[in-house]
């Protein structure tokens, strides 16, 4: 090595003296660098934000939302494990099933009422299956806020609304106009 990249070849550890330091733009290593590489990178490492190291092909490590168990004991079947999911998702098909078939507002309003069911099965039980996907905070958010907006929507759905918030009508008329 000659005035040492890594400081170690002359002991001067890549001084001004040195005269090809490859820490300092113009040093030797600038005429090194590959056809790529930025100049005044020292050659054979790694770029500070480029790393050669590959992520591995199976992760191990990550942790299970809070309140991911099984629902159920592990000898029950996987159908009873998985109830609360299952109830959501029975509860959301039977809504969509009754849109389906022409009764939109009933349909919204239990598709709504099942994510707000899924809230309150997270909120109360300790254990929920697949049902907790993130923190409980996060599920709780989620699921409750697109349950209600759901719910609000629904009532709130022309023609003949079930629910009239007058502010929403004037902000309508306001923007339209």
């Amino acid at each position: 090595m000659n005035g040492s990249a890594n400081g170690s070849a002359n002991g001067a550890g890549g001084s001004a003296g040195s005269g090809g330091s490859a820490d300092r733009p113009g040093g030797s290593a600038d005429k090194a660098d590959g056809p790529g590489k930025p100049s005044g990178e020292p050659a054979g490492r790694a770029h500070a934000h480029g790393s050669t190291r590959r992520p591995p092909q199976v992760t191990q490590d990550t942790a299970r939302p809070e309140g991911g168990g099984r629902a159920a004991p592990g000898g029950a079947p996987a159908p009873a494990r998985q109830w609360p999911l299952l109830a959501v998702l029975g509860a959301t098909g039977l809504g969509l099933l009754i849109v389906a078939f022409d009764a939109f507002r009933v349909g919204a309003l239990i598709i709504g009422l099942a994510l707000i069911g899924g809230a309150v099965l997270r909120w109360t039980l300790p254990s929920v299956g697949m049902l907790a996907v993130r923190s409980r905070f996060t599920d709780l958010f989620v699921y409750g806020g697109l349950g209600l907006a759901i719910v609000l929507l629904a009532l709130m759905a022309q023609p003949h609304a079930w629910l009239k918030i007058p502010f929403l009508e004037d902000m309508l008329h306001f923007t339209v106009q």
